[in-house]
């Protein structure tokens, strides 16, 4: 699929990385007449606020726990969220800024079901049980689920192929999905140029979650099962000292404003994970990339159209209100070497 020269009126790149743009033809087009003078995308709550230095932890430390939670975004809320609810309740969670303020806070919060691995559709299946329906049962706040389904696009045979395979997974595990046409396909979603195309694979009840009212609403459910959460509380060091094995174990988390012993440490520093891992001596397989993604101008008609992805281009498009965020990763990525973490660990 070429690049969305024509659907992207207006591009807001986030990441400062090549051009996003990369081809003169595209699939994509919309009826707008012209750009409008108001975004209708909220870009206020969709972009960073710098708030300038904290005054501290938002709580207290306590003296122990039976695990340490390092990371306020979607992997870390997740973690506290369920080691809560497997009845761990003196577990907490340092977030050096405030909740999703690392990565997650601009993430597509895309949920996909199929994937070719069963393992992945299980846990996708539980992911979606949990956003769209444990977490407003428990918290009554709602986590920003929109069930507007998914399409995946197929430009060839082999991946139309791939496809087919993946809805028979669908069966098995009770996911409805559909192989659709091209004609299909364009009933679906008119905005779309099928001429191209071998066929697409809808999955009806796909979604996208809003990372920061996720993140919050698993915050509250899991201080709700004895968590505590703490904001605004860097970790500066892991103690770890040897056992009469001679093997290396977690003794302690140290931040600036104090230390908790623990005998467990999970890292889910994200773009940070690589450097908290050296702390306590473990090499962390991760490195970060620079990515881009645009937010485009009003598109007329695109509303509740399921988000769409294409990977053979590796790009998908979330509708997002009367608009549509593109991102994509790069064949050429950018790598991030070194991530300043505003302190320097010991």
């Amino acid at each position: 699929m070429a690049f969305l020269s024509t659907a992207v009126r207006s591009a807001v790149c986030f990441w400062p990385i090549q051009s996003a743009a990369r081809s003169t033809t595209s699939r994509w087009y919309c009826s707008a007449a012209g750009q409008t003078t108001e975004k209708s995308v909220p870009y206020a709550k969709t972009l960073k606020e710098e708030t300038g230095k904290t005054s501290g932890p938002t709580k207290p430390l306590p003296k122990s726990a039976d695990a340490v939670v390092i990371g306020g975004g979607s992997l870390g809320c997740q973690t506290v969220y369920h080691l809560a609810k497997m009845g761990m309740t003196n577990v907490v969670l340092l977030e050096r800024d405030r909740l999703t303020a690392g990565t997650t806070w601009h993430t597509a919060g895309l949920l996909w079901q199929l994937r070719p691995s069963d393992v992945e559709v299980e846990l996708l299946a539980h992911t979606r049980q949990v956003v769209s329906s444990d977490l407003e049962q428990e918290t009554g706040l709602h986590t920003g689920w929109i069930q507007n389904g998914g399409l995946f696009i197929a430009s060839n045979k082999q991946r139309l192929d791939e496809y087919k395979r993946l809805m028979t997974l669908g069966k098995v595990y009770g996911i409805e999905s559909y192989v659709l046409s091209p004609a299909e396909t364009k009933d679906l979603y008119p905005l779309m140029n099928v001429e191209d195309l071998y066929g697409t694979l809808y999955v009806p009840k796909d979604g996208t979650m809003d990372p920061a009212g996720t993140c919050t609403t698993l915050a509250r459910a899991a201080t709700a099962r004895g968590a505590t959460v703490i904001e605004n509380c860097p970790v500066t060091g892991v103690q770890v000292q040897k056992d009469d094995f001679g093997m290396k174990r977690v003794k302690a988390v140290e931040t600036e404003y104090g230390t908790i012993h623990t005998p467990c440490v999970v890292n889910c520093g994200g773009v940070w994970a690589q450097r908290l891992g050296r702390m306590a001596g473990v090499k962390v397989p991760l490195i970060a990339m620079h990515h881009a993604y645009v937010v485009t101008e009003r598109i007329e008609g695109i509303q509740n159209m399921p988000n769409v992805r294409d990977h053979d281009a590796s790009v998908y498009l979330r509708l997002q209100g009367d608009a549509l965020s593109v991102g994509g990763y790069e064949s050429n990525p950018i790598f991030w070497d070194e991530v300043r973490l505003g302190w320097d660990p010991k």
